[in-house]
């Protein structure tokens, strides 16, 4: 039991380097080593052929830890053809499961993975800054929050008491080597 009452922070794992979901999951790991409850809320993930490895831990840690896999996949993006309405209302779904998760007292500490995307990727918007900023006043005071996601817009930053940014040095990829099942997914 710590000395110190909880003050739960808002924490930003961003850039264009991998690991923001790492981190992230790695904090996870570490509160469930404390006894805590843990919610991640993935929004773009939840329409593909893959296992992810979070999803199926998920599975075996319930209900300590729930992994929600609220999203379409990447808009336009890696063979993506659906109705870009379709990933609207996967997007303002997500974000009402997530503001009445968040708000309901449940969990020490909520995930909120690939939010920031959501924001702005690649110029398509499906969730605005304002309702982030608005998800954010939510929060109660000793749940401690951590978004994912390219591209954190300043007024996020701003808001955020710890704020990674992942810089790419090299990626797999530059070298045509895919996607490593228990790495990347």
């Amino acid at each position: 039991m710590s000395a110190h009452p909880r003050r739960g922070l808002i924490i930003l794992y961003t850039g264009n380097g991998k690991g923001k979901t790492s981190a992230a999951l790695g904090a996870a790991l570490r509160a469930l080593g404390h006894g805590w409850r843990v919610l991640i809320i993935q929004f773009f993930k939840g329409d593909w052929p893959v296992v992810f490895g979070e999803r199926e831990m998920g599975q075996r840690l319930a209900p300590q830890l729930e992994v929600l896999q609220l999203g379409k996949g990447f808009v336009k993006h890696m063979g993506d053809h659906k109705p870009f309405e379709e990933h609207l209302a996967a997007a303002r779904q997500a974000l009402e499961v997530a503001r009445e998760r968040i708000s309901s007292g449940t969990y020490d500490l909520v995930v909120l993975d690939e939010l920031i995307y959501a924001i702005d990727y690649a110029g398509v918007q499906l969730v605005s800054l304002p309702e982030v900023l608005s998800l954010l006043d939510a929060k109660p005071p000793t749940l401690h929050l951590i978004l994912t996601g390219r591209n954190a817009p300043q007024a996020l930053i701003d808001r955020a008491d710890l704020v990674t940014e992942m810089r790419e040095v090299k990626h797999p990829w530059q070298q045509r080597i895919p996607a490593q099942e228990g790495i990347d997914f």
